[in-house]
């Protein structure tokens, strides 16, 4: 009896612990082992600089509230791959909640202004997904968040296309699930585009992103489908062969915040190619982003203050009216998609970019730059010292979610003539 009653707990918890299913690509869209087209529901959240996934107290709190919200998904950009994630992951799990994670660090990622991708920056990666790979509600990695951001910072894309590949040999030499590796961009019209193509294209798919993200804070107000730029950015990936989707969104300008461009993501203009967003951010804070809040700000002088004087721990509140505004629009069902088994993508990479001198300075035919190799934006070459194991040198700039500080749209337009003859492989 005593024996039967053992194995019928442990057998309780074997299944519990895999009750959620996985998240795979196919095509242009995700889809979770159970067959199901797959939709992201997401907030952004970066609670503390280092790692919001260790305080399970706070977790269970957060989590509880996101899945009364109708989130499916988190998005987190910066963990200690030292530190013990199991509880929180499994609260969020609990709570039917995914998680998307950056592999970088404040001081591993690439950087567009010291382009290089090491052995460093690699085996820190490699940590981050080591630490994270066996959790079922893991929906993938990001390798970069906004390393482009002005024209010359184009030669930085093919170190990211790099981190890809990298990452892709390591996650299958470990024999791990294909969890999927993507990339999270910034919203820049004059590099968008030929970015998205790039990272897609050629015939080595150990090399191409499983699925492309995108930092779009482009409906504002009291806008329309076609006056906020959607259907703009919606033509441009009708043919994209991987799952692409809005890692960051939420304009703040004008108050208040309707997220009313969330029923045409999930309506049918936009869910054939889209496949979903996040919303930043969860925690409110100094850039007044936050549909959530864990007290009132204090003066960051005060005894035990935190430095920005925005707590960050405690029971979250909803910011009204930006989160019941978002209730209201989660409130309705996902769109249920198509079955994987019905699903006969005939999709193809799109064809490399080709170089545009001031605007896009790759050549897309080029082999990628192996481990080790660093650009010299001073004197446009490719230094090969592939047994390189330095540390990047630039000064990191990316804070834990950095877009609506980078609001740079338009920016990049005035710095096209900057470095007009800097190219990839000369």
């Amino acid at each position: 009896m005593r024996c039967s009653s053992v194995l019928g707990a442990l057998w309780l918890t074997f299944t519990t612990a895999g009750a959620i299913p996985t998240i795979s690509t196919k095509g242009s869209k995700f889809f979770t082992s159970e067959g199901n087209q797959w939709f992201v529901r997401g907030v952004a959240y970066q609670l503390v600089p280092d790692d919001p996934l260790i305080d399970n107290d706070q977790c269970k709190l957060d989590a509880a509230l996101m899945e009364e919200l109708g989130a499916n998904a988190i998005r987190v950009y910066h963990v200690d791959p030292n530190a013990d994630h199991d509880d929180c992951m499994s609260t969020f799990a609990d709570a039917g909640i995914y998680l998307f994670l950056d592999l970088d660090t404040f001081d591993t990622q690439i950087e567009q202004n010291d382009a290089h991708w090491n052995r460093t920056q690699r085996d820190a990666f490699a940590k981050v997904m080591d630490a994270f790979y066996e959790y079922d509600n893991l929906a993938g990695f990001f390798v970069g968040n906004e390393v482009l951001t002005h024209p010359n910072g184009s030669v930085a894309a093919p170190f990211v296309k790099a981190a890809v590949r990298d990452m892709k040999a390591h996650r299958d030499e470990k024999n791990y699930r294909k969890i999927p590796i993507g990339y999270s961009a910034a919203d820049i019209s004059t590099l968008r585009p030929n970015l998205q193509n790039y990272l897609a294209c050629g015939s080595d798919r150990d090399e191409a992103i499983d699925f492309f993200a995108l930092n779009a804070y482009e409906w504002c107000g009291e806008t329309t489908f076609a006056e906020s730029g959607y259907v703009s950015l919606t033509n441009e990936i009708k043919n994209y062969p991987v799952p692409i989707f809005f890692s960051e969104t939420g304009c703040i300008v004008p108050r208040p915040r309707t997220f009313d461009d969330q029923p045409e993501i999930y309506g049918p203009r936009m869910n054939q190619y889209w496949s979903g967003s996040i919303v930043y951010e969860w925690i409110e804070e100094a850039n007044n982003y936050g549909i959530i809040s864990y007290g009132p700000k204090v003066d960051p002088a005060a005894t035990d203050a935190p430095p920005d004087g925005f707590t960050r721990s405690g029971t979250p509140t909803p910011v009204s009216p930006d989160f019941p505004n978002l209730s209201s629009h989660w409130a309705t069902p996902l769109p249920s998609g198509i079955r994987e088994n019905e699903y006969s993508p005939n999709l193809t990479p799109p064809p490399c970019p080709p170089r545009t001198s001031g605007v896009w300075n790759v050549d897309g035919s080029a082999a990628l730059p192996s481990l080790g190799q660093t650009f010299n934006s001073a004197a446009p070459t490719v230094t090969d010292d592939s047994t390189s194991d330095a540390a990047p040198s630039a000064t990191p700039t990316k804070t834990g979610a950095a877009s609506p500080a980078r609001e740079v749209k338009g920016v990049a337009v005035g710095l096209a003539g900057v470095f007009l003859g800097v190219a990839w492989w000369l």
